[in-house]
């Protein structure tokens, strides 16, 4: 077998172990999304990191788990005279989105150190992947902050800390679609520099909307306010409704009208940035980019009617989860079409990221 071949198969396993990995991450997020709506993520009250990854095994186990929530606020003021049968319901739905969490750390690890002992990763490409592990790790203890918020004054989790647990976990999924892709040879399309300005904006914009998403869901802001396209009995609140606590920036975080009405603006923002971006596209782009353009606004319409269903319907679980599911194809296509407009080095066409034995 030549060395090129050699180098052709291990750059293969790398993909698929890569594709795993952010498979897993997506199904992490919407596991966590059914966890927030199930209000099921104070269900356990310890992070046992270790010995946490087994459930309650027998009765006395599970009424010690149920007795443990009973101290929390959550219990005392929503959950009073809840059954331990009802409780398992709750728990289970958490418990599985921390396995999973473990689940996702050993698929990544275990390769990543044999693939580094054996000396398949170009420095370029290795630095990448431990920075990503260094973000995971991070993820695990943003985590377990977010569910410290609401153990001992709050009956749920902090919004901040949830949007924070969010938009990390989205940022080591794009970070894993990002070297996916550089892992090819070909080079980033040779097109405007509007094209690439307007796609790095687009991907800006649906960051910050994921954002708002996240706090939408922490304030329960999808379960007010369910009407469309009037908001608050008009198209624009009044001011002093959107701007009634003192600063007014803090409105954007706390209030339910005003991140709500935010989330409906920047939707119908980012529709009108992926139609511009999709003429452009049909003027200056190649064809790969005008397909990426045209997938990406397809994905936002579809995005578009979930929310407003979601909306209306005042959040069903599996309305919900599919406009979840959603957002992080939208987020995906986003990124891809950012990364196919962007050259390799300098506008050059150089090969990307590659294995020792390989060029790059």
């Amino acid at each position: 077998m030549t060395e090129s071949s050699i180098a052709a198969r291990r750059l293969n396993v790398i993909r698929v172990w890569l594709i795993a990995v952010a498979a897993l991450i997506a199904a992490m997020v919407l596991v966590g999304g059914a966890t927030r709506l199930t209000e099921s993520g104070l269900s356990i009250v310890e992070w046992k990191p270790v010995t946490g990854a087994l459930p309650p095994l027998g009765e006395e186990a599970w009424t010690r788990a149920f007795e443990a929530y009973k101290t929390i606020p959550q219990y005392r003021e929503l959950n009073r005279g809840m059954s331990l049968e009802e409780f398992k319901t709750i728990f289970w739905w958490e418990w599985s989105h921390r396995l999973l969490g473990r689940v996702i750390g050993m698929v990544y690890l275990l390769p990543f150190l044999f693939f580094l002992a054996r000396g398949w990763f170009v420095p370029d490409l290795r630095r990448r992947l431990w920075v990503i592990f260094g973000l995971g790790a991070l993820q695990g203890a943003v985590g377990w902050w977010m569910v410290a918020s609401g153990l001992t004054e709050r009956v749920e989790v902090s919004q901040y800390r949830l949007a924070a647990h969010l938009i990390l976990a989205l940022v080591i999924f794009a970070g894993i679609v990002w070297t996916l892709r550089r892992l090819s040879s070909a080079a980033g399309a040779v097109t405007s520099a509007r094209l690439r300005i307007g796609s790095r904006i687009l991907l800006g914009l649906v960051f910050l909307q994921i954002y708002f998403g996240a706090l939408v869901a922490g304030l329960r802001a999808g379960r007010v306010f369910n009407t469309w396209p009037q908001i608050d009995g008009g198209l624009i609140p009044s001011a002093e409704r959107l701007f009634f606590e003192a600063p007014w920036w803090r409105n954007f975080f706390d209030s339910a009208l005003t991140v709500q009405f935010s989330h409906r603006m920047l939707a119908y923002l980012i529709t009108v940035a992926v139609l511009l971006h999709l003429l452009d596209a049909l003027r200056h782009g190649s064809a790969s980019v005008r397909r990426g353009a045209l997938a990406l606004l397809a994905a936002v319409l579809v995005q578009v009617t979930l929310g407003i269903l979601t909306l209306i319907h005042m959040v069903p679980l599996d309305i919900a989860l599919a406009h979840q599911g959603v957002a992080i194809v939208v987020l995906t296509l986003a990124l891809v079409q950012v990364e196919r407009l962007t050259p390799a080095t300098s506008g050059a066409a150089q090969p990307r990221l590659g294995l020792a034995g390989q060029p790059g």
